[in-house]
């Protein structure tokens, strides 16, 4: 299981008898963490000089399941015994400014209870070293048992989660993008320096060999449990079990490359007798990430996404705008892809349907057809800008699917995007964002919002409070920041 470490600090101008009164705090503060939290919140030693911080530090960055650093001052601790520590760090870092205790003892309150609980002190000391020099990190204040406390460092521990996939992620691309398309291109050199993501092609020859090894059998074993989780709603049991066939070569693939990602295009399929779509949608579920014509930011991202809403309730999916509803006060999004929707966001069992593509040359493909699910949820981008990755992030609300739509048989969802259809879209353009997204119902914007900020890239929000004329400025302006670094 990954682990947060927590470092308490403190010095030794109080007397050494508080040591252990602190060490109890921080045991008692990171034991009730790890209960609300998806990682173990690790207690480590109260440091107290700057050799124990920079042995701390170096401890964190050398335990691979460390995924990030919670610091908190029980006591006032000077913050040029950080520096050095800070300068080693490389994992991400949360300041939490919270005490042990939650009342002030009026009756009681005397200078050795000031003295040994003074985070409103010593943690505005931490905060002024973090800033001078310029390190990441996000800061959460309140009470350690307080919901809305426990809420945000949970919303940081899923970044770093995200952090933690992005520094291992292999990508397998099966042929390159669709050809002429600007937006699912990018820089993949830049993104292995930037974003920790390593982005390699292989030739759609090299999956067909794999699905030729598939046997019979292996078929066999998948066609039960297909029969039992979905509705087997088609007769037509061969193309079923051609995409049966694809899902068990390119799990192999993926498994003997590393790989948790990967791509497809319909301009790249010589050998195959079908697009991979039930296929995608199943390895989906299973956690992969994908993208449609070569899309391997979106495939990265969706990944990600998927690693950091593990444990909860909803789903994330690669998914794509088509087309747009305006009917007055009911405007909305329907948003689909050709085949390859993840079943997490069904709103009910999917059925396994074999129906034309029209598109890519190739025999009807089967695929799951179902309705999205409803509630909150926020679709996400990652763009080359030419100097930086942008993230776009927008909330949007998932709306029951009421109207039969019996010639489009795929997976379809519909979403009102914030602030609304026209301002949502006018935002979502101005930022450059792509026509593919990441849509998750598990995660909100502040998870992406804190895994932008550790990845060190840039972020656009658009949500309900969403102004065109002040995210114009806005883009405007990061441009000139961006720019000069």
């Amino acid at each position: 299981m990954k682990k947060v470490y927590f470092i308490t600090g403190s010095q030794h101008l109080y007397g050494e008898e508080i040591f252990a009164e602190i060490n109890s705090h921080t045991t008692e503060i990171s034991g009730y963490l790890s209960k609300r939290l998806p990682v173990d919140i690790v207690a480590l030693p109260v440091v107290t000089t700057k050799e124990d911080i920079k042995d701390a530090f170096k401890k964190a960055n050398n335990d691979k399941d460390c995924i990030g650093v919670i610091t908190w001052m029980h006591t006032f601790s000077p913050s040029k015994m950080w520096i050095e520590g800070f300068k080693l760090l490389q994992k991400p870092l949360l300041q939490f400014n919270t005490q042990f205790n939650r009342d002030i003892p009026w009756s009681t309150i005397d200078m050795d209870f000031m003295n040994l609980n003074q985070s409103a002190h010593g943690d505005r000391e931490h905060g002024f070293i973090t800033s001078r020099m310029n390190i990441k990190r996000k800061v959460v204040a309140g009470f350690w048992q307080d919901d809305m406390a426990i809420k945000k460092i949970d919303c940081w521990v899923r970044a770093a989660i995200g952090k933690a996939e992005c520094d291992s992620l292999k990508l397998v691309r099966f042929g390159d993008n669709m050809r002429n398309v600007a937006v699912t291109e990018g820089n993949k050199v830049s993104a292995e320096i930037d974003l920790g993501w390593s982005i390699n092609g292989f030739g759609i020859g090299d999956l067909v060999e794999y699905i030729n090894k598939v046997t019979e059998e292996e078929i066999d074993v998948l066609m039960i449990e297909y029969e039992q989780k979905y509705i087997m709603n088609t007769a037509d049991i061969a193309s079923v079990r051609e995409q049966a066939k694809y899902e068990i070569a390119i799990e192999k693939f993926l498994i003997d490359n590393g790989a948790k990602a990967f791509t497809t295009t319909f301009e790249d399929l010589r050998g195959l007798n079908q697009l991979p779509g039930f296929a995608v949608q199943r390895l989906m579920e299973k956690g992969y990430g994908f993208g449609g014509e070569g899309d391997w930011k979106t495939a990265a991202l969706t990944r990600i996404m998927k690693k950091m809403a593990d444990g909860m309730q909803g789903g994330t999916s690669f998914m794509e705008d088509y087309t747009y509803h305006f009917e007055p006060n009911n405007e909305m999004i329907l948003g689909a892809h050709m085949l390859e929707v993840c079943p997490t966001v069904a709103a009910d069992k999917p059925k396994i349907e074999v129906h034309e593509l029209g598109i890519g040359g190739k025999n009807a493909p089967a695929r799951m057809v179902f309705n999205g699910i409803t509630g909150d949820a926020v679709c996400a981008t990652i763009v080359d800008m030419g100097n930086r990755f942008r993230m776009i992030i927008q909330d949007v609300k998932l709306l029951p699917v009421t109207n039969d739509m019996p010639n489009l048989p795929v997976a379809r969802l519909l979403w009102k995007p914030m602030p609304n259809i026209n301002e949502g879209a006018e935002g979502w353009i101005l930022s450059g964002g792509a026509h593919h997204t990441c849509l998750s119902s598990s995660l909100k914007k502040e998870h992406l919002i804190d895994l932008a900020d550790m990845l060190g890239i840039e972020t656009i929000v658009i949500d309900e409070n969403t102004n065109i004329y002040s995210l114009n400025k806005e883009l405007q302006l990061n441009e000139i920041i961006w720019r000069l670094k």
